[in-house]
């Protein structure tokens, strides 16, 4: 083992903790000094309830799984378990390639989350945000946690990636995760570029869209590369960045949408579109149709 790998390895904690407060601080900042959109929610009653909701995930998840996924890692390379436990290829390969299918699993995944009824159940926690910023990208129910933890299980099991590897990609798909869900907007020329190897902020604020077909698009989180392959990119929303609505029709009751009781319960919700949430939505359709 290098001593690059070592040092993540023994680190992973702190370095993760110090890329999550580092990073959130930078993007809360810049949102502050230079937002792309208009928050239509009070910052302060939104900012408490999806934090308080990343502050109960994670104290359940240490909690059911204290090694977590590199300790998974660890386990599979022990027991020779994975792909990469049985087939040798240099370790910077391994961790590379290691890096990319997780990425691809965690893309698989949420696919999965927004056409399986019962899992979209779950994620409409994700979706129905009334406003898109850097908090947007760790609110998740609890049980969407857990299952989402259990797949990264499953599928490390079967890879066998270098902890190494399995450590980085928690790192970098928390601070991507955090940078795109931003309320911030790259300049239009660097947005272009840097969409081919990351999700952008502007790229995944459509994913984010009342617009089911704009629901059901971009559903990277790291890597923008699943989306054009597969057919699921779409480059703008059909009303434009400002003129676009977040989150989801049958959800405009502030009472579910930003406050941890109403959000906890979503999932248990039976409801259908709300009149004035169809309208908007089809007014949009309708404004897409005739450009």
């Amino acid at each position: 083992m290098s001593d690059f790998e070592q040092f993540i390895i023994s680190h992973e904690a702190s370095l993760r903790l110090g890329f999550f407060f580092g990073l959130f601080a930078v993007m809360a900042i810049w949102e502050l000094v230079a937002p792309c959109r208009k928050l239509r929610v009070s910052r302060s009653l939104r900012w408490a309830s999806n934090i308080s909701l990343v502050v109960i995930n994670s104290l359940i998840v240490r909690v059911l799984f204290p090694a977590a996924a590199a300790g998974v890692a660890i386990f599979a390379a022990r027991q020779g378990w994975g792909l990469f436990n049985l087939v040798e290829v240099s370790p910077t390969l391994a961790i590379i390639l290691s890096v990319v299918i997780l990425d691809f699993a965690i893309w698989l995944q949420h696919v999965a989350v927004h056409y399986i009824p019962l899992l979209w159940r779950l994620h409409r926690v994700h979706h129905a945000d009334l406003d898109f910023d850097v908090t947007t990208g760790a609110r998740f129910h609890t049980l969407e946690i857990i299952f989402s933890m259990l797949v990264k299980f499953v599928v490390i099991l079967l890879l066998g990636p270098p902890v190494v590897a399995v450590v980085i990609f928690e790192i970098v798909l928390n601070a991507t995760a955090m940078f795109n869900h931003s309320n911030i907007s790259l300049p239009a020329g660097l947005d272009r570029v840097v969409r081919w190897f990351m999700v952008t902020p502007d790229m995944h604020r459509v994913h984010h869209s009342v617009i089911r077909a704009e629901t059901n698009s971009n559903f990277g989180f790291n890597l923008p590369w699943w989306d054009r392959l597969f057919g699921t990119y779409r480059a703008q929303p059909a009303a434009g960045h400002q003129g676009m609505q977040i989150g989801l029709p049958e959800f405009s009751d502030i009472r579910w949408c930003a406050k941890l009781p109403g959000m906890l319960w979503i999932p248990f919700m039976n409801v259908t579109q709300t009149t004035s949430s169809t309208q908007a939505v089809r007014g949009q359709q309708h404004a897409s149709q005739q450009k």
